[in-house]
């Protein structure tokens, strides 16, 4: 009887102690999602703190184009209103075909090409969108582990305990999935 007490006190310990590590490693996993989303949110914070310098630069020459303009605008403040991560990365889409169209704009104007402070403007946002590219595909990668390990077993019996939810992916936009038009001169 002892020994039956015994057992069933250490499968009930060991049980507990199995929980415990699992339960804290769920917690390991989203906050590594949670500090690689806030990755992704200070390089589009980045990029948007550029993009009004980039729009009174241009603005400056091509003073006719006031539609591209309030397309920027539009794009940045529903930025701005974006919670999830599918809002945001919809109102990403809404910045990079803005951005792309202000910069279409500017191949009109040749003595704007050629300003420094735009084409330091301009390095800046590419920069910047390639800070965002990689801060994405880390975010994707640590989302998946963590949206993995919540779905396997036993792991989902304490993640349902939990209230540990899946993680959407912060996917590429309309605007970077169209081929780049490429003109032979």
């Amino acid at each position: 009887m002892d020994f039956f007490v015994f057992a069933i006190g250490a499968g009930i310990l060991l049980l507990t102690l199995a929980a415990a590590i699992i339960f804290n490693r769920l917690i390991q996993l989203r906050e590594r999602c949670n500090d690689s989303w806030s990755q992704i949110d200070i390089q589009l914070k980045r990029r948007n703190d550029l993009i009004p310098n980039l729009v009174e630069a241009v603005k400056g020459y091509a003073k006719y184009e006031k539609s591209v303009f309030e397309k920027v605008t539009l794009a940045r403040s529903g930025f701005e209103n974006a919670k999830s991560v599918e809002e945001i990365s919809k109102a990403n889409d809404s910045i990079v075909r803005a951005v792309r169209s202000v910069f279409a704009v500017a191949e009109n104007y040749p003595e704007l090409k050629a300003n420094k402070s735009f084409l330091h403007l301009q390095d800046e946002i590419s920069d910047a969108e390639e800070r965002i590219a990689y801060s994405r595909g880390f975010y994707n990668d640590t989302a998946m582990n963590y949206n993995n390990s919540i779905q396997i077993f036993p792991w989902n019996l304490v993640a349902g305990i939990g209230d540990f939810g899946k993680r959407g992916f912060f996917g590429a936009s309309d605007a970077e999935r169209k081929n780049v038009e490429v003109k032979m001169i």
